[in-house]
């Protein structure tokens, strides 16, 4: 078991409107998930994504196939 520390980042892509999200990538590779949360709510819930679901997702965002909001 590890006692490794989610590091969160944000992405410099995120405008500065405070609608951003943060990911802790660092435990992907020990853990196999991806923790994001809002980053307004830093001490809030945070999702523990599977490290190809969140890598689907951020290719989807990539090539558009998301649509924009």
């Amino acid at each position: 078991m590890t006692t490794e520390s989610p590091r969160w980042f944000t992405s410099s892509y995120s405008g500065n409107g405070g609608q951003c999200v943060q990911v802790a990538t660092n435990l992907a590779a020990t853990r196999g998930t991806v923790p994001v949360r809002d980053s307004k709510n830093p001490n809030g819930p945070a999702l523990n994504l599977p490290v190809g679901a969140f890598s689907s997702f951020v290719a989807a965002l990539k090539t558009g196939e998301l649509g924009s909001a």
